[in-house]
């Protein structure tokens, strides 16, 4: 039975041929490609469920790629994943900064690129959480309409940016966001802000919901996410 079409950037023919063996084997229907021209129109013209993109390709730069597609209203909604030989911090934290969902460093394992991959459609599928919608998890209760935070039936007191940086983390849990991502989801885009800044916000989040505040992990290299259940 066909499932969702996947995209695949990779200008490797090994590499391509078996990521494309792998997905096909998993029922997922795979379409190759092997450079960032031919991907923009791939992408733009069939909206594929998933696109997975190499970073070093011969005419554009992958991350390029990524920022095209998510600026672009047809295609910003498809997850990306970033798969490349391109492993530092730096690099991953960029990937994650332009839009990426995910980021593989090569050599890989393609039942680890499945899986992830698989994460990440489900995640997709999920009904998202509407703005004004209260949300329940862990001991939280959580009432955007009043801006009210309550543990365990108890009333935290939050400020508005806090309870802004909560509400996004808990309707989404399990994703890791950048600091600049929860930054333009609370303020807006362009919204001046430094790490450190995120940082401290997040200490004092974490210090006002007590034990609960380990809820609230740190992601290496990356940023903040709210612990799945």
């Amino acid at each position: 039975m066909a499932r969702e079409q996947i995209l695949v950037v990779e200008d490797e023919e090994d590499i391509l041929e078996l990521i494309m063996y792998n997905l096909s084997k998993e029922g997922y229907r795979p379409v190759g490609v092997t450079n960032g021209q031919e991907a923009l129109t791939k992408a733009r013209m069939s909206t594929p469920d998933m696109v997975i993109l190499d970073i070093m390709l011969p005419d554009f730069d992958g991350l390029e790629i990524c920022k095209l597609l998510k600026k672009d209203a047809k295609t910003q909604h498809i997850p990306v994943i970033m798969l490349t030989a391109k492993g530092e911090e730096a690099d991953i934290v960029t990937g994650l900064e332009v839009g990426a969902d995910d980021y593989m460093v090569k050599p890989f394992s393609p039942r680890v690129l499945v899986a992830r991959l698989r994460a990440i459609l489900r995640r997709k599928t999920r009904e998202p959480v509407s703005e004004d919608q209260t949300i329940a998890i862990r001991e939280f209760l959580i009432h955007p309409g009043r801006h009210e935070v309550a543990l365990d039936g108890k009333k935290v007191n939050l400020t508005f940016t806090e309870f802004r940086v909560l509400h996004f983390l808990a309707s989404r849990p399990g994703w890791a966001f950048s600091r600049y991502q929860i930054v333009d989801a609370v303020r807006g885009d362009n919204y001046p802000v430094t790490d450190r800044s995120v940082d401290v916000l997040i200490v004092g989040l974490r210090k006002k919901l007590g034990k609960y505040g380990k809820y609230i992990e740190t992601v290496r290299g990356v940023g903040y996410r709210f612990k799945e259940d």
